[in-house]
């Protein structure tokens, strides 16, 4: 056997692969309809973790405060912010009722860590049902918390939805922002109607108090800065007591960062928390962008060389044909259809942009959420 056919072997099994993934989430999610939601009513606290985010609160505490929604606390934490961040949020709580401030003071054991802030901000929470969200969030719709609430039953403790981010006209860095965004959010929500959740995002995600604090809430990673979302969801959620919401009134809508430099930054702290997954999700994941990167490799290996080109042709339609159709279904749920036609140029970019994340990783790591 010559080298290019054993290269062309292994990219068929690559194609393979890859189609087998997209097929998974063309089944396990886009495809698949939200069922309408029955209100449950429940009563629930919300809960924000801010650190110098004066201007945003000013901006999307209104739209949180005028959700359709009978029964609801608002908890602000202000995790030692050096603007005004805490005069905001007095200022909203001297106008509504049902606003709760915990102000968290810096202590040298948890300098810097969003998790210690958090802990505080549930313990002082009133209720079982707890939504979280960003203070650079705000919901789409006034059915916010009815569409997230709806999820929880008897059985169902964590509800996993989606945190979108704006559009900003003829930026590169925005589609790409908002690719990578929903291609996780394409996984995630496939994982866990698969019955294997991994993770969430704090944007907009909502789980039991009860949940947290018989789990010892963070403390097996709280020695992580990052991962107050995903590494908690990817310690508790199980096939039976998690749930997705995806309906567009569901969706928080949040302000990308508008450069490359505080974007990566971002996705360092991001990335450093995979390593804490449970083993079977760091295979898949890592079986996924490893395929990905080797397709990308070996398409241009084969073609330049001229080797078998129809069948590399065929090959590398076929795995195009699967991803467009799976990402466009779901770009068209989730609202984000504008990146079905850049998707294969901006998988390309994402995926150096990954790559360049994980070398940086392993050489230094990354510094605290803000």
């Amino acid at each position: 056997m010559t080298f290019f056919f054993i290269l062309l072997l292994l990219y068929i099994g690559i194609v393979c692969i890859q189609v087998t993934y997209h097929l998974v989430f063309l089944f396990f999610f886009s495809i698949k309809k939200q069922k309408p939601s029955a209100g449950k009513n429940i009563p629930l606290s919300v809960i924000i973790c801010a650190k110098n985010e004066a201007q945003n609160l000013e901006k999307n505490l209104p739209l949180v405060l005028n959700q359709n929604y009978p029964e609801f606390e608002l908890v602000l934490v202000n995790d030692s912010s050096s603007d005004s961040t805490l005069k905001v949020m007095k200022a909203f709580s001297a106008k509504h009722q049902n606003i709760k401030i915990v102000d968290v003071k810096n202590i040298e054991a948890f300098w810097g860590n969003k998790k210690y802030a958090l802990t505080l901000g549930i313990k002082a929470s009133t209720h079982d049902f707890l939504v979280f969200t960003d203070a650079d969030c705000a919901p789409l719709s006034q059915n916010w918390l009815k569409e997230m609430s709806s999820k929880f039953s008897n059985q169902k403790a964590i509800v996993l939805g989606y945190g979108a981010y704006e559009k900003i006209k003829g930026s590169i860095l925005n589609k790409l922002i908002r690719f990578e965004t929903l291609l996780t959010a394409i996984q995630y929500f496939s994982y866990a109607q698969l019955g294997t959740p991994y993770m969430g995002v704090g944007r907009n995600m909502a789980y039991r108090k009860s949940l947290f604090f018989n789990n010892s809430g963070f403390n097996s990673h709280m020695h992580v800065k990052s991962g107050d979302d995903d590494l908690f969801i990817n310690e508790v959620a199980n096939n039976k007591n998690t749930a997705t919401s995806y309906s567009p009134e569901s969706f928080t809508i949040s302000t990308p960062k508008k450069s490359f430099k505080h974007w990566l930054l971002q996705k360092r702290r991001h990335v450093s928390t995979a390593k804490y997954y449970k083993s079977m999700h760091k295979v898949l994941l890592a079986l996924f962008y490893a395929t990905q990167l080797l397709f990308w490799l070996l398409s241009i290996a084969l073609l330049v060389s001229g080797y078998q080109w129809g069948v590399v042709c065929i090959l590398i339609i076929t795995r195009f044909l699967f991803q467009l159709l799976n990402f466009g279904l779901a770009a068209k749920k989730m609202k984000e259809l504008d990146l079905l036609f850049l998707a294969p140029l901006l998988e390309l970019f994402l995926i150096s942009v990954q790559l360049i994340i994980f070398i940086a990783n392993q050489i230094s790591k990354p510094k605290y959420w803000k």
